[in-house]
């Protein structure tokens, strides 16, 4: 059984870009923005919303299963996600992936005609995958995915090799295995390559545009 999609209209369109671990999402992403315009999109990342663990010593936060849909605090992405659509601006957290905690400061969204969302495990729930009106799964080699995790964790987020791969191991795989890659079956579209495929991206851009064409003409009559 597929899931139905809301019917578009003078809401906003929101795009789910869903994939794993280094896969190419961001890429993607940043596409999206450079060609429908940053300026018309409320671009928000799922890992903004990973749960403050604050309240346990550091050696605990670093053994938790980031990779685990618990790990993410849905609740809040849907009460944001609804507010966007209904014109209302949200404060969106601030984490930090080196201590595992959320910032005092956070980021202020506001409604645009496109909210991009992006996250590995987006279309695992299904209230928020039967939100979107566009569906988007990047599809990476596994090899690919880990040497690019390797380079980011350990470039942007102060880990070090042993604990990129004993994380890999441990969690990303097997929840990889067990959520992000099941998910794929929801996907409207599959970008094999990830951002190297650039007839995908015009494919996607292009139909981002007549979506929102339409809707304006909508709108106008």
């Amino acid at each position: 059984m597929t899931d139905s999609h809301p019917p578009y209209g003078r809401r906003p369109l929101l795009i789910g870009v869903a994939g794993g671990t280094g896969a190419g999402k961001t890429t993607i992403s940043r596409a999206i923005l450079d060609h429908v315009g940053a300026h018309r999109i409320a671009y928000i990342q799922h890992d903004s919303y990973y749960r403050d663990l604050s309240h346990l010593p550091l050696e605990e936060r670093r053994r938790s299963n980031f990779d685990h849909p618990d790990a993410l605090e849905d609740s809040l992405l849907l009460e944001h996600l609804r507010r966007l659509l209904a014109g209302e601006p949200v404060d969106v957290p601030v984490y930090d992936f080196t201590h595992y905690v959320r910032l005092p400061e956070t980021i202020r969204v506001t409604p645009q005609p496109v909210i991009l969302l992006e996250g590995i495990l987006i279309f695992v729930n299904p209230e928020l995958r039967q939100m979107m009106d566009i569906r988007i799964y990047v599809d990476t080699d596994a090899d690919i995915r880990l040497i690019r995790r390797l380079n980011r964790d350990i470039g942007e987020r102060g880990r070090n090799l042993r604990s990129v791969i004993d994380q890999y191991l441990a969690t990303v795989r097997p929840m990889h295995l067990e959520f992000v890659e099941p998910s794929k079956r929801y996907a409207d579209v599959i970008v094999p390559t990830g951002g190297e495929n650039v007839v995908a991206l015009e494919m996607i851009c292009a139909r981002i545009e007549r979506m929102l064409g339409d809707a304006a003409s909508a709108e106008a009559e």
